[in-house]
């Protein structure tokens, strides 16, 4: 069960890319989690995401993330996940899983996503993500994709 939390929460950090379409069950019980969610709760989400991906060594030296702070959030993802799993869904969750062993890995892509989202649509994330169009060269761009058509 460790092992299968572990990968499914894994699966939310990176549902930040596109989807594939999910089977029924693991939908249901996506569309649960993602509607038991508050706004506040998708932010943490992020943040946990963020903070698990600033302990790349690569990109370590760029985060001030304490071990506190990734306690803390540990802590708060953890109690939110077991609410989640136990007081909200917990049918969407066994129906799930009786029909697909990796439908909660799915359905927590799903979570990943939406988290995600929660953060893509602040227009200070939106200008930063967009800053390097400043630099790329849009004549040769342009003149690739007009070769394609």
């Amino acid at each position: 069960m460790k092992k299968l939390m572990a990968s499914s929460l894994a699966a939310l950090s990176i549902g930040v890319g596109a989807l594939a379409p999910l089977a029924a069950n693991a939908q249901s019980l996506g569309t649960c989690l993602v509607d038991s969610l508050s706004g506040k709760e998708r932010k943490e989400l992020a943040k946990w995401i963020y903070f698990a991906m600033a302990a790349h060594p690569d990109i370590t030296a760029y985060a001030k993330v304490t071990e506190s702070d990734r306690l803390n959030t540990d802590k708060y993802i953890g109690s939110l996940i077991t609410r989640l799993l136990v007081e909200n869904c917990p049918a969407e969750l066994n129906a799930a899983q009786k029909a697909d062993p990796l439908a909660m890995k799915k359905a927590f892509e799903l979570v990943g996503q939406v988290a995600m989202q929660e953060l893509m649509t602040n227009g200070n994330v939106v200008s930063a993500i967009s800053g390097y169009v400043r630099h790329a060269d849009q004549k040769k761009i342009s003149s690739v994709m007009a070769d394609r058509q």
